[in-house]
C-alpha cells in the first residue's frame, strides 16, 4: 500500500524535482518504508511505499527493461500469481517477485484491456516515454483514491489532494458547489472535489492523456440487469460462500503479519470465521473499540467471536476526554471535510491495531451488497406511507415532532424525523436525504448565498447508468456508487493510510461483487430481514446471537457529547461573530441548531458536526 504523485508540464519545460519531493513526502504516511522519484524533462512520479509483498523487490517507480514504460502504483493485485505465471508461459522473465511488475508487464502487453484481468483494489499511472503519454485508473469499487489536478500549463495527480498544497502554483480556492454538495452528502461526492480546479477519477474509470488532450472512460461498472437467470437459493448460498472464502484466502497473501478489524457485526464476524478455516496454524490477531455507553458498545459481540475463534483480541475504549484529544490529528489526514463521525473511532481503531500489524482485513461491502441498511426496508415504508391522504401524514408528522429527544443510537425519535424527512422524495433520491446532514430547505437556510446547483441532481445523473428497474437493485446500485464509494472506502483509507495500516475487504472481491449483483433483490431483503442470503451462508458458522442481532453503524454517542465535554470546543468553533466573519454562512441558523440542541429540544447532531468537520478542515486547510 503506498501513495503515488505525478506531475507533467504541458510546455516542456523540465519537472523541478525538489518540487516533486515535497509533495511525494506529503504522503510518506502512505509509505514509511521508501521513496523513489522518476524524473525525463516534463514528467515527474514520486512513490511512496508501504512494504507488504516483496520486501527486497517491490522499489517504485518501476520501469520496464528497455525504459519505455515506468508505473507508480498504489494497492495490491491479489491475482497476480496466476497472472505472473500466464506472463511467463508467453515469454516474460521477471526480474521481482511484486505484483507491481506483473501489472507493468499485463499493461505492455494489453493496454487499457487489462484492467478487466485485475482482481485487487488499485490506483496507478503509467508513463509510455515513446508516445510522451500517461495512463492512469482506479479500482473498480474505488477502494483506492486518485486526485487529478489540471490547469493551461501542467496536469498533476496524486493519492491525497494535500500533496497539491506543496505545488507553488496551486491555489486553496474553495469550490461553492463542491462545498454544498458536502453539507448534503456528508462527504464530497467524485468527481468533486473541495477544491477548484482539482477532481477525483471515479471509481471504475481510467484516463488518458496524450497530446495536450485528457480522456476518461467508463471501463467498468455494477453489472445489474434487467432480467437475469435466477438459480435456487440453496445453491446460491453455496456459490456465495465459496466465492467468500476463496476472497478471504487471497487477501492472506502477505509478507508481514494479518489481523482483523472485528466489530462484532455480521461482515467483519464472517471474515474472522472464514480466516480461521485457512490460518494453518497462525494465531489470528482481533482488535476492536468498545464505548462505555451501551447503546453504542458492540465489544461484547467481538468478545463473542474472538471466544468462538480462538483469535487473540485486543480492545480499546474511546471516550469523550479520548475523543477531543485525537480531533487535531484525525483531521490533519483528511484533504477535504467528511462529517461520518465514525472516522474517529475508524482511526482509532487503524492506529491501535498498527502496533501490532501491518494489514489488517476489513468486512467494508456486506451492507451495500446485500441490502444491509434500515433504509432499504424504510424505502418500502415510505412507498406506502406516500399512498395516505395528506390529513393522515400530517398528523403522523405533527405526532413525531412531540417524540422526546433521545441520545441513543438510532432512537425512535432521530429514526421517525429522519423518515419524515425524506419520505417525499423520489425512490433513490430520498435515500441520499436520509444519509445527508442537511436537506436542501435546511441548505438553503445555511448558507448565506445558496449556490445554485442542487446536489440530488447527482443522484439523478449517476442513475441513468443502471440498467435495473427493480427498485432494489437501483437503491443497491446507488450505495455503492456513493455511500460505498465515496463515505465508507474514504473513512477506512484515509484512516488506515493516516496510520501506515493496510486494509482489505474480501467482500468487496469482483467476483463476489459480479455474482452478488447477479442475484434477485428478494434474495438480499425478504420480508424485513436483510442480508437474507448472506445470513444463511454463515448459519453454519456464526452464532445465533450474532446471525440475528440489530444492525448498529460504527458510531459514537455523539448527540450526548455535544452536551458534555464537547461543548465548549463546538461554542468556540460555531461562534456567531466567527461565522459571520468567515462570510460563508448565516449564524442566527447555525446558532440556532446549537441552542436547540443544547437545550435538547431537537437532535441537530448531523448538522452540527458536518459544520465542526467543515470548520476544522477549513483552519488546518485554508487558513
Amino acid at each position: 500500500m503506498c501513495g503515488i504523485v505525478g506531475i507533467l508540464n504541458k510546455n516542456g519545460t523540465a519537472v523541478d524535482r525538489a518540487v516533486l519531493e515535497r509533495m511525494t513526502r506529503r504522503l510518506i504516511h502512505r509509505g514509511p518504508d521508501d521513496e523513489g522519484f522518476y524524473l525525463d524533462g516534463a514528467i515527474g512520479l514520486g512513490f511512496r511505499r508501504l512494504s507488504i509483498i516483496d520486501l527486497s523487490g517491490g522499489h517504485q517507480p518501476m520501469s520496464t527493461p528497455d525504459g519505455r514504460h515506468t508505473i507508480v502504483f498504489n494497492g495490491e493485485i491479489y491475482n497476480f500469481p496466476e497472472l505472473r505465471s500466464e506472463l511467463e508461459k508467453g515469454g516474460e522473465a521477471f526480474q521481482t517477485h511484486s505484483d507491481t511488475e506483473v501489472l507493468l508487464r499485463l499493461f505492455v502487453r494489453e493496454g487499457e484491456r487489462c484492467l478487466s484481468r485485475l482482481n485487487g483494489m488499485f490506483a496507478f499511472a503509467i508513463w509510455d516515454r515513446l508516445e510522451k503519454s500517461l495512463f492512469l485508473a482506479r479500482d473498480r469499487m474505488g477502494k483506492k483514491p486518485l486526485y487529478l489536478w489540471e490547469t493551461a500549463s501542467h496536469f498533476a495527480f496524486a493519492s491525497e489532494c494535500k500533496s497539491f498544497l506543496e505545488h507553488p502554483q496551486f491555489s486553496k480556492t474553495l469550490d461553492p458547489n463542491a462545498l454544498n454538495h458536502f453539507f448534503q452528502y456528508e462527504y464530497v461526492p467524485a468527481p468533486l472535489s473541495i477544491f477548484q480546479n482539482v477532481r477525483k477519477l471515479p471509481q471504475g474509470h481510467f484516463l488518458t492523456y496524450r497530446g495536450g488532450e485528457t480522456t476518461i472512460r467508463r471501463y467498468w461498472d455494477v453489472p445489474l440487469v434487467e432480467r437475469r437467470e435466477v438459480i435456487p437459493e440453496p445453491e446460491a448460498a453455496c456459490r456465495l460462500f465459496g466465492l467468500i472464502d476463496s476472497a478471504v484466502e487471497r487477501r492472506l497473501i502477505s509478507d508481514v503479519p494479518l489481523g482483523v478489524l472485528l466489530s462484532g457485526g455480521l461482515d467483519s464476524s464472517a471474515i474472522v470465521a472464514m480466516m480461521a478455516r485457512h490460518r494453518s496454524g497462525r494465531e489470528i490477531k482481533t482488535f476492536t473499540i468498545g464505548f462505555r455507553e451501551k447503546s453504542y458498545d458492540e465489544s461484547a459481540y467481538a468478545k463473542s467471536i474472538s471466544d468462538r475463534f480462538g483469535t487473540d483480541h485486543h480492545v480499546q475504549e474511546l471516550t469523550e476526554e479520548k475523543l477531543l484529544e485525537i480531533i487535531p490529528e484525525a483531521v490533519s489526514f483528511l484533504d477535504e471535510p467528511f462529517a461520518d463521525y465514525s472516522i474517529f473511532p475508524t482511526w482509532l481503531l487503524s492506529k491501535f491495531t498498527r502496533q501490532k500489524m501491518t494489514v489488517a482485513l476489513g468486512g467494508d461491502g456486506g451492507d451495500e451488497l446485500f441490502a444491509g441498511y434500515p433504509t432499504f426496508f424504510a424505502d418500502r415504508v415510505a412507498r406506502i406511507f406516500n399512498t395516505l391522504p395528506s390529513p393522515l401524514k400530517k398528523l403522523v408528522a405533527w405526532m413525531a415532532a412531540r417524540l422526546p429527544v433521545s441520545d441513543r443510537d438510532m432512537s425512535l425519535d432521530f429514526m421517525v424525523k429522519i423518515f419524515l424527512q425524506g419520505a417525499s422524495f423520489p425512490p433513490v433520491v430520498r435515500n441520499q436525504v436520509w444519509l445527508g446532514a442537511f436537506g436542501p430547505e435546511e441548505r438553503r437556510s445555511l448558507f448565506l448565498h445558496p449556490p445554485p446547483s442542487d446536489p440530488l441532481d447527482l443522484v439523478s445523473e449517476v442513475m441513468k447508468n443502471c440498467r435495473s428497474s427493480d427498485p432494489g437493485d437501483r437503491i443497491l446500485y446507488f450505495y455503492q456508487k456513493f455511500y460505498l464509494c465515496d463515505d465508507i472506502l474514504v473513512k477506512t483509507d484515509r484512516a488506515s493510510m493516516a496510520t501506515s495500516l493496510e486494509v482489505r475487504a474480501p467482500l468487496l472481491d469482483v467476483n463476489v461483487v459480479e455474482f452478488a449483483a447477479s442475484l434477485p433483490f428478494s434474495y438480499k431483503l425478504k420480508g424485513t430481514k436483510k442480508k437474507y442470503i448472506f445470513n444463511k451462508l454463515l448459519e453454519p458458522l456464526l452464532p445465533e446471537e450474532i446471525l440475528n442481532r440489530k444492525k448498529k453503524g460504527f458510531g459514537i454517542p455523539l448527540s450526548a457529547w455535544l452536551r458534555g465535554k464537547l461543548k465548549e470546543r463546538m461554542l468556540e468553533t460555531l461562534a456567531p461573530e466567527k461565522i459571520r466573519r468567515e462570510g460563508l454562512f448565516r449564524p442566527e441558523f447555525v446558532n440556532q441548531l446549537v441552542q436547540e440542541h443544547l437545550a435538547g429540544k431537537r437532535n441537530h447532531r448531523k448538522p452540527l458536526f458536518a459544520l465542526l468537520m467543515f470548520e476544522w478542515w477549513r483552519e488546518k486547510y485554508l487558513d
